[in-house]
C-alpha cells in the first residue's frame, strides 16, 4: 500500500490537505481498471499563495504538522499495528455503542436485562458526560470497575453482591471486546484489568424427606401447594409455570409433555413429565386458560411458603425458585446424568448445572460419617 500526502484545491484560496491510502488496482467485469482508495481528511490548509512572512510561516507550520501525521500513519502500517482504520470511529459516544450492543440481545430477556441493569450503573459512573471511545483507556476501565466495588448501590441502597459485580463488569467488558474487534478502539482494554471473581451461591433446596413431608403438611394456598410441588417434580421456574396455558400441554395416552418457550432465555422447551407432576395440573381447561389459575407472586405468597415448612418441621429458608434446586439435586441423587439434568432445567451451559453436582458430591461425603463408631479394635 501506498501512503501519501495530497492537497486539494479549494475555492477559499486555500489547499486542503489529505493522506491517501492507495490499495492497489484490479480488473472488473468489463475489463476497466479500478483504483482502490481510501482518504483521510487532515483539516489542515495550505494559503495557495502566501504574501507575508506570517503565511509563509503558517503554511511552514501546517506542511510540517501533516508531514509528521504522514510518517505516524507510515509507521503505523509498517508495524502491522493498526492497520488503516476508520478515524472517526473513535469519535462515536461509548455509551451509544453500547445501547446498539444491548438492543441486539432484545431476543433473550435473561441477558438483555443484564446489560440494560449493567448500563444504568455505567451511565451514573459517566455522570453524563459524553466519553466517546477516544476517551477510553486502562484508567477509565479500572475506574469503572472500583465504581462497581465501592460506589454502586442496588435499588435498596445496599452495595452490589458479589456475583452482580461479576456480572455487569463483564457486560462491560463484552462491549470493549467487540469494539476492539469493530476497531473503535486500538487496544483491547477488556484484558488490561483483571475483572471480578464468580461467587458461589449458595443454593437451599429439599431433601426426598423434607419434600414428602411438605406434601404432609397443610398449606393455606391449595393452589401454591400444587405449583410449588409441580415445581420440585419437573424443575419449571414460577416464570414458566405462571404463564403456562393448556396449549402448551400435549397429551398422548398416558404420556404428558409440554411444550413452551422459557421466559427467560425464551428458548423452546419440550419436556416430558411424569404422572404424578400431571396430576398436580388437574383437570384440564379450554386452551388459552392457565393451569395454575389463581397463582400469585408476592410477599404474601412467599410468607407463605416458609410457614408452611415450619408445618411440615422444615427450618430451612425455602422459596419458591427452591423448588427447581430440589429438583436437579434430586435427579442427580437418583441417577440422571449431568448432561440430562442440563436439559431438562433449560440451562444454555452445562457449567451452569455444575453447580448442582457440587452439592450431590457434598450429600456424598457427608454420608460418609453417618454410620455411628463400631468401636473396632484395630489389633484384630
Amino acid at each position: 500500500m501506498k501512503i501519501t500526502l495530497r492537497k486539494k484545491k479549494l475555492t477559499t484560496g486555500k489547499y486542503s490537505l489529505y493522506i491517501e491510502y492507495y490499495k492497489g488496482s484490479s480488473q472488473n467485469d468489463q475489463g476497466k481498471t479500478e483504483h482502490a482508495r481510501q482518504f483521510e481528511y487532515l483539516k489542515e490548509y495550505l494559503i495557495m499563495d502566501p504574501q507575508t512572512p506570517q503565511d509563509r510561516k503558517a503554511n511552514e507550520e501546517v506542511q510540517t504538522k501533516a508531514e509528521q501525521i504522514l510518517a505516524i500513519r507510515r509507521a503505523e502500517y509498517a508495524q502491522g499495528k493498526y492497520g488503516i482504520k476508520d478515524r472517526s470511529k473513535n469519535k462515536l459516544q461509548f455509551l451509544t455503542y453500547y445501547d446498539k450492543l444491548k438492543e441486539e440481545r432484545y431476543e433473550t430477556k435473561g441477558n438483555y436485562d443484564n446489560w440494560d441493569a449493567a448500563q444504568k450503573h455505567i451511565e451514573n459512573y459517566c455522570k453524563k458526560r459524553k466519553i466517546t471511545f477516544e476517551d477510553i483507556d486502562e484508567e477509565f476501565v479500572l475506574g469503572f470497575k472500583k465504581y462497581l466495588a465501592v460506589n454502586a448501590r442496588t435499588k435498596s441502597s445496599t452495595p452490589l453482591s458479589q456475583n452482580t459485580r461479576f456480572t455487569y463488569y463483564n457486560k462491560f467488558k463484552a462491549c470493549l471486546r467487540k469494539a476492539f474487534e469493530e476497531g473503535y478502539t486500538s487496544k483491547n482494554y477488556a484484558t488490561t484489568v483483571k475483572g471480578f471473581a464468580q461467587g458461589e451461591t449458595s443454593r437451599e433446596y429439599l431433601t426426598h424427606e423434607e419434600l414428602q413431608a411438605m406434601v404432609k403438611a397443610e398449606c393455606k394456598h391449595p393452589i401454591l401447594k400444587s405449583a410449588f410441588l409441580f415445581s420440585c417434580l419437573t424443575g419449571l421456574r414460577w416464570s414458566d409455570i405462571n404463564k403456562l396455558t393448556w396449549s402448551e400441554v400435549r397429551e398422548a395416552g398416558d404420556e404428558t409433555q409440554l411444550v413452551f418457550k422459557q421466559k427467560k432465555t425464551a428458548g423452546q422447551e419440550y419436556q416430558f413429565i411424569s404422572p404424578q407432576a400431571r396430576n398436580l395440573m388437574g383437570k384440564r381447561n379450554q386452551e388459552k386458560d392457565r393451569v395454575f389459575q389463581g397463582l400469585k407472586y408476592g410477599a404474601h405468597f412467599n410468607a407463605e411458603i416458609l410457614r408452611w415448612c415450619m408445618r411440615a418441621g422444615i427450618t430451612k429458608h425455602i422459596t419458591f425458585h427452591s423448588a427447581r434446586h430440589t429438583h436437579a439435586v434430586l435427579l442427580l441423587e437418583n441417577g440422571a446424568d449431568i448432561y440430562t439434568v442440563s436439559k431438562v432445567l433449560g440451562h444454555r451451559e452445562i457449567r451452569t448445572t455444575q453447580v448442582y453436582a457440587k452439592i450431590v458430591d457434598k450429600k456424598k461425603k457427608e454420608a460418609a460419617y453417618l454410620i455411628p463408631e463400631l468401636g473396632i479394635n484395630h489389633e484384630f
